[in-house]
């Protein structure tokens, strides 16, 4: 990564980007089918194509051996365009992952075991299903050293809280997001969080605070900047 401000707004307006300039790997997390592409499925556009040939590694926990399965194999197809994918769904019963967290544990290390990504995507710890929650606290554990990045899918009863990591999305991709979203799930299009003014309304929100049209947003666990200028080993 490298960073730089944008030069062209004023001094008190100015942000410091993170610029991805080489990403070999990514590892995605959802509780729930769908969870990946609501939460981050613009940024995964975005990246997929700024990074030719990039290696995806997905797990689902829930879904496995139904019609959510079919359809959470052919959204990551279609959100990760000339990556190298791989996709795990697993069978474990929604809305049971707290009473199952042995077996999300061992399905998050599963994922560690067949992938050291430059970068985790997954469930906010503010997140208020105890689904989500659970996946969560967990994922961090199974990628202590990774820098992971907890998506938004607000609802009635949490995940609102302020962000501080964003991705800016082009008009045209936010739109594509959406109709792929569409597409993808057929199952859910009833979903509150599938209507079109829900997903973008939002992505409205977080574009304002990041100055930019529309964007994604993300909770950071854990960043360390490494400037090579300042030499020296770890003392550990």
């Amino acid at each position: 990564m490298s960073a730089r401000g944008r030069s062209s707004l004023s001094s008190a307006e100015e942000m410091l980007s993170l610029l991805l300039e080489r990403l070999d790997s990514v590892a995605l997390v959802g509780a729930h089918c769908d969870d990946i592409v609501v939460g981050c499925g613009g940024t995964l556009l975005e990246l997929c194509r700024a990074h030719p040939g990039v290696e995806v590694s997905s797990l689902t926990l829930t879904g496995g051996g139904s019609l959510r399965e079919e359809e959470e194999r052919d959204a990551l197809a279609a959100f990760c365009p000339g990556a190298r994918l791989r996709v795990a769904v697993l069978d474990l019963p929604q809305g049971q992952l707290p009473a199952r967290w042995e077996r999300v544990k061992r399905g998050l290390e599963d994922l560690r075991a067949r992938a050291d990504p430059s970068l985790v995507f997954g469930p906010s710890a503010g997140d208020g299903h105890p689904d989500r929650r659970l996946v969560s606290e967990l994922v961090p554990v199974a990628f202590p050293d990774h820098l992971v990045l907890g998506y938004e899918i607000p609802q009635r009863d949490g995940d609102l809280e302020q962000p501080r990591v964003y991705s800016p999305l082009a008009e045209p991709v936010l739109r594509e997001k959406i109709d792929k979203m569409r597409e993808c799930y057929g199952s859910q299009r009833d979903r509150v969080s599938f209507e079109s003014e829900y997903i973008s309304g939002l992505a409205r929100l977080r574009g304002m605070q990041c100055l930019a049209r529309y964007a994604e947003a993300f909770h950071a666990t854990r960043l360390v900047l490494g400037m090579s200028s300042l030499g020296g080993s770890s003392p550990y």
